[in-house]
């Protein structure tokens, strides 16, 4: 197995209406709400151009066409953009499904992440746990202080993720929404749609017995989801921008 995610296919998920913070998006899908002088997805591409992935592909819902004419017109060097729309909401897994087979693309792994998040943490080595042939998953896991508003995950002594938790307060390790999937994981899948991650995919997952492993890290983070989260975004871009960089 090689050791950067040149067999890696990203998945974006930007679908989403960005309820919470439309009145701050002046007419836009959340993931292209103007951060530092960019869309915030613009910004996730580019990082995982610093992780080594070429091939990303958006998939897009409210305002598609928004997302597809930037970039379009603003092709981030080094990465394959195509952009998956849906006609109607799938949901996070749904839309994921859609992407996958539209493409038809068949990589060693697919990585899925938000377009309206961000986690700087090291990509590659989310790879090494699928060395062992029983994960067929793995979900970066990000310790916090406080679990109140995303819940958390709960894991056994091997890092296996066993259920998840509901949200409360205190310290604990929360999802940070980026995924990596053994290509042959997607057969798994339901077909039902509309189809969540969290809510349907996982726990059916785990219901069957397969292994999914928790990547644990502390690392900055922003989910841009809510209006307090939405204005530290462009201090959290400019805080680590040596990070976006090749």
């Amino acid at each position: 197995m090689s050791s950067t995610l040149n067999d890696v296919v990203a998945v974006i998920l930007a679908g989403g209406y960005g309820t919470r913070i439309k009145h701050l998006l002046d007419g836009v899908p959340k993931p292209m709400a103007s951060v530092a002088g960019k869309p915030f997805v613009e910004w996730v591409i580019r990082y995982l151009r610093t992780q080594g992935i070429t091939k990303a592909i958006l998939s897009t819902g409210y305002l598609s066409e928004v997302v597809e004419q930037h970039f379009q017109n603003h092709p981030v060097d080094g990465v394959e953009t195509i952009c998956c729309p849906e006609k109607t909401p799938l949901g996070t897994a749904g839309g994921f499904l859609n992407a996958v087979h539209q493409t038809k693309e068949s990589p060693f792994a697919w990585l899925v992440i938000n377009g309206d998040s961000l986690v700087f943490t090291n990509l590659v080595s989310l790879k090494t746990h699928l060395l062992n042939s029983t994960v067929s998953g793995v979900i970066v896991g990000l310790s916090v202080n406080d679990t109140s508003r995303y819940g958390s995950l709960v894991c056994n002594q091997l890092q296996n993720l066993e259920n998840f938790a509901e949200k409360s307060p205190g310290d604990g390790t929360i999802s940070a929404g980026v995924y990596l999937f053994r290509n042959s994981l997607i057969k798994e899948f339901s077909l039902s749609l509309p189809l969540s991650f969290e809510n349907e995919v996982f726990p059916s997952l785990l219901a069957r017995g397969i292994c999914l492993r928790v990547h644990t890290v502390q690392a900055p983070f922003l989910d841009i989801g809510t209006p307090d989260s939405f204005v530290q975004a462009e201090e959290f871009i400019l805080q680590n921008y040596a990070k976006l960089i090749d």
